[in-house]
């Protein structure tokens, strides 16, 4: 089987950050236990966060994951072989 289905996350970290008292990416990241540098990568799209880092930005924003996080699907088929 060959999958083909990729796509793009994007996410609302910097706008929720701003709306919240204007944190700083450090003040985020040592709330997560995570460095600043991956707080700028997951806000520049080039890292996706993993779940539970995903589900403590929840928490942490008082947000659905859905309201963070954007899914866009290529539209390349899923083939199987």
């Amino acid at each position: 089987m060959s999958k083909q289905a990729k796509g793009v996350i994007s996410n609302q970290l910097r706008k929720k950050r701003f709306e919240k008292d204007e944190m700083t990416q450090q003040e985020l990241a040592k709330a997560l236990g995570v460095t600043r540098q991956t707080i700028a990568a997951i806000e520049a799209g080039k890292y996706s966060p993993s779940l539970e880092v995903a589900f403590c930005l929840s928490d942490i924003f008082e947000t659905a994951l859905d309201e963070l996080f954007q899914w866009q699907a290529n539209n390349s088929k899923i083939s199987k072989e």
